[in-house]
């Protein structure tokens, strides 16, 4: 019996963003409920806000780099995808997935190198993984180091919140300063991308003569991302974002902390949160950085 056609691979259209939503969505909702540890609440569904977010950033990506966003397709319809960006010398993995039944079959292989093609005059590049093993292998033998994520889960103790004067909302006119921050931690501007994340997450910015950062905050309270020169403001911005958020006494989530940003886990100890691990910061020509919080997609 003869093997089945493998996927013709070619470059995504507008066309293609709401069938690999749902592809995302469904693939990494299975990947999270097999691999969460059991102390951590099952994972729930991607809600439709968070659905048009994704729709909205992956359009995003085809206007900023349609040669690094890719789909495979067979007779069945979409078999799997990836999207990828550059921002000056850095090269990221914003979405990779492939069908569960063709998984492990060389489609995935395909669509990553599409993708790494965008960035071959890139110094550096960096992508969040998975626990998956199969996504740890793959981003392994592509020549990247894997540096475990430690997520930090609990509600807050907010007698341990400290005095914050120095944090203020942000504008658009702190981009350059977002940019300039970018660049000292993770070796590139986010560019184009801070217009986006502007108008997807709450902005806030700490800028004085001992330090600079800022961060995205979600509609929960939850950091996005985040970036800063010091500690010092590091740790500000993240209380901020545990104040607001805990203030109806909800659980606090702050995801993608490495062992490079050990200040973010001291924040978690004095708010008397939990840490557990989660996934993989994978990174290749550079450390990971810091003080630094990634996001999960633009990082």
């Amino acid at each position: 019996m003869s093997a089945p056609d493998q996927p013709v691979v070619r470059p995504m259209r507008p066309e293609d963003v709401p069938a690999a939503e749902r592809l995302k969505a469904e693939t990494f909702h299975q990947v999270d409920a097999r691999m969460l540890p059991r102390s951590v609440p099952l994972p729930e569904r991607r809600s439709p806000e968070r659905g048009r977010a994704w729709v909205e950033r992956t359009h995003h990506l085809l206007r900023t780099d349609p040669g690094g966003c890719w789909v495979a397709e067979d007779e069945d319809g979409l078999a799997g995808f990836a999207t990828s960006l550059t921002r000056e010398l850095m090269w990221i993995l914003a979405t990779y997935a492939v069908r569960p039944d063709l998984q492990g079959r060389g489609t995935g292989r395909v669509l990553l190198e599409a993708a790494l093609h965008h960035g071959r005059g890139c110094l550096r590049g960096m992508l969040c993984s998975s626990d998956d093993p199969r996504a740890f292998r793959r981003y392994r033998l592509a020549g990247f180091t894997m540096h475990p994520f430690l997520t930090l889960r609990g509600t807050v103790d907010r007698s341990a919140i400290p005095l914050l004067r120095r944090v203020r909302e942000a504008t658009p006119a702190d981009t350059d300063l977002m940019d300039s921050v970018d660049r000292r931690t993770r070796g590139a501007a986010h560019g184009p991308d801070h217009a986006l994340m502007q108008r997807t997450w709450r902005p806030v910015v700490c800028d004085s003569g001992t330090g600079s950062g800022y961060a995205y905050l979600a509609a929960d309270g939850s950091v996005a991302l985040l970036a800063a020169t010091d500690r010092r403001t590091a740790t500000e911005l993240l209380w901020t974002a545990l104040a607001d958020g805990s203030a109806d006494g909800s659980v606090q989530q702050v995801h993608h902390v490495t062992a490079a940003n050990e200040w973010a886990v001291d924040v978690a100890m004095t708010a008397r949160m939990e840490v557990t691990t989660s996934g993989f910061l994978a990174v290749r020509g550079m450390r990971p950085p810091a003080p630094y919080l990634p996001s999960g997609a633009l990082l």
